[in-house]
Formats: C-alpha cells, sequence, structure tokens
C-alpha cells in the first residue's frame, strides 16, 4: 500500500490527459497539473519558471528554472500581452504549456533570437501569486 504524501496531499492535482483550451485571443493553453493555491489576478505579482521556444523550430530562446523565479505583475505591461492574457486565472502550483500567436508576442519586431512573426511556445510553472 502506497502512502499519501501529506505535504503534497491537496496541493496540485496532476492531469491525466489535458485539454487545450483556446482563449478568444488565439492564445492556447494546456495545464499538466492544476494547482490549489491563489489565483492570478490582474494587479498580482507572479512568480514563475518558464522556458521559451519557437514553435517553427522549437529552439529554446529563453529561461528561468531554477533559483529566483521570474517575477512581473500581471496586466501591468511588464511582460508580452501572450503572459498577461495566457496566464491570467491560473492558481499557484499549476504547470501550463502556453502558446503564442506573434500579434501577442512580438508580432513583426524581431527581439534578440526571436524572429518577427515568430508563434511562441512557454512551459510555465507558477511558484507564487503576491
Amino acid at each position: 500500500m502506497k502512502k499519501k504524501d501529506s505535504q503534497k496531499g491537496d496541493a496540485e492535482k496532476k492531469v491525466s490527459k489535458p485539454a487545450a483550451v483556446t482563449l478568444p485571443s488565439g492564445i492556447t493553453y494546456t495545464d499538466s497539473v492544476v494547482g490549489k493555491g491563489p489565483e492570478a489576478r490582474t494587479g498580482k505579482f507572479l512568480h514563475i519558471y518558464y522556458r521559451g521556444r519557437l514553435a517553427q523550430n522549437d529552439k529554446v530562446f529563453d529561461s528561468c528554472l531554477t533559483g529566483k523565479p521570474f517575477k512581473f505583475r500581471l496586466g501591468a505591461d511588464e511582460v508580452i500581452k501572450g503572459f498577461d492574457l495566457g496566464l491570467l486565472g491560473m492558481k499557484q502550483g499549476s504547470k501550463r504549456t502556453l502558446n503564442v500567436p506573434p500579434k501577442l508576442a512580438y508580432g513583426k519586431q524581431s527581439a534578440g533570437k526571436i524572429p518577427a512573426n515568430s508563434r511562441l511556445i512557454f512551459d510555465i510553472e507558477l511558484k507564487a501569486v503576491s
């Protein structure tokens, strides 16, 4: 008989077959883990681990996977619009794959390793909401 981990028991729920959700903006996402913590709302600070890659060739262009999580205020235009829209409602402890169309990323402009008109994929873990 397997012993239940009392510290993680109700903290998160793995999704056996994640269903893709499409938002009116054109963003799609799937949650592989649904957390039980506070919800990401406009004006709150989100602390995330993430890996960003290009949809066209799966090349990683940026990541923050260890140490101090990346922190930003949701809805304050501190990040690409795809983050502000695609993370809204996500719960602390969740893991989400976000598929962001070019118009909600960098559009017709290139940005570092990201070519113009690129669809971006982000693997995101919401570590904290404050």
